[in-house]
């Protein structure tokens, strides 16, 4: 997956992760959010590959 996906991913859930209240204060939030992010990216990839989905 290319370097923009994941970024994107990233940003994405990292401002999700703004949003929940029981992770600390706001650096905390934002890095797991990121870091789900992240992961995600790079699974997706993984994941449509076993279900031979392609596009």
């Amino acid at each position: 997956m290319d370097p923009i996906s994941i970024t994107y991913y990233a940003v994405v859930c990292g401002c999700l992760g703004m949003a929940a209240p029981r992770l600390g204060g706001l650096v905390p939030r934002l890095a797991v959010g990121a870091g789900i992010g992240v992961i995600a990216a790079i699974a997706l990839p993984v994941l449509r590959g076993m279900i031979g989905t392609t596009y």
